[in-house]
């Protein structure tokens, strides 16, 4: 499914225009101006999976992110947009087939980041409240409790309850279990598949933060089945070599001056890994 057909940034002739008419030189950056033209990026056309390869510095994210800004798409985590996003902003045009989805959204890796903390420190306070729970358990199940009123009812309960279970079993009753106990990897690969949902088009900036190599190859197994089956479009930044591999992927190589359509063999990063390993082969 494809919902957003191109997008363009402007050149550097647009640029320069818009600082001839900058009366303001206070500031030392003008980001992000002057990001993407110095590679020549002008326009992207997309496919159901499109990818942005580069390395740091040369405007994966920001590119990202001048896209989801643009289209008004939801996120979860804050960014520095600068004084002159806005202006650079009005450069930019772009073209869809139909609306974009209302469930669209970026995804980031402080997005993730943020949801394994919270599920850490929630499952902090689950295990405060166990440890409640497992002297209320002893003192239900040893004490001499005695009925005196209907205020004591609830008491009752309590003691009653404890004496016919294990501590074991008392405890879960009373606290709903941890919130499974996740790897990062785990915790990153849940947010990611709560957050894709069917027919919506997507942004992920370098997914594959906090990913083990296989969970990333699940992870490429579930993206190509979103746009395959699900109606989703994905736009997606990363240097990982599974996901530059995934299947039918457009991807734009940053490191290119102009920027230039590539396939995932010829990137210098897989390269590196290729070179390595066959430097290594005798040693499998």
């Amino acid at each position: 499914m494809i919902y957003l057909d191109y997008f363009t940034f402007p050149d550097g002739d647009m640029e320069f225009d818009f600082f001839l008419r900058q009366k303001r030189t206070c500031y030392d950056s003008y980001y992000p101006f002057q990001i993407l033209s110095a590679r020549r990026f002008r326009r992207i056309d997309f496919e159901p999976v499109t990818i942005l390869y580069g390395g740091n510095g040369t405007g994966k994210t920001t590119a990202l992110n001048v896209i989801a800004e643009k289209l008004q798409l939801s996120r979860d985590s804050v960014f520095n947009k600068t004084n002159f996003y806005s202006e650079y902003l009005q450069l930019c045009d772009y073209e869809t087939r139909g609306a974009v989805p209302s469930n669209s959204r970026v995804i980031t890796s402080d997005d993730v980041f943020d949801y394994m903390l919270n599920i850490r420190s929630m499952n902090e306070g689950i295990d405060r409240k166990k440890e409640s729970l497992f002297e209320d358990y002893l003192d239900a199940k040893y004490s001499d409790f005695r009925m005196r009123s209907l205020d004591d009812y609830e008491s009752l309960k309590k003691v009653t309850k404890a004496r016919r279970m294990t501590q074991s079993k008392f405890v879960r009753s009373e606290l709903m279990d941890n919130i499974r106990e996740y790897s990062n990897g785990e915790s990153a690969f849940l947010y990611f598949s709560e957050k894709i949902t069917e027919n919506g088009f997507f942004l992920l900036d370098e997914p594959e933060n906090s990913l083990s190599p296989a969970r990333q190859q699940e992870l490429v197994k579930f993206i190509e089945d979103s746009a395959r089956f699900f109606g989703c479009q994905f736009v997606i930044a990363t240097h990982s070599p599974f996901l530059l591999a995934m299947r039918d992927a457009k991807i734009y190589d940053l490191d290119d001056d102009p920027v230039d359509v590539k396939r995932w063999t010829e990137l210098e990063n897989v390269r590196a890994y290729y070179n390595f390993f066959k430097e290594h082969e005798d040693e499998f």
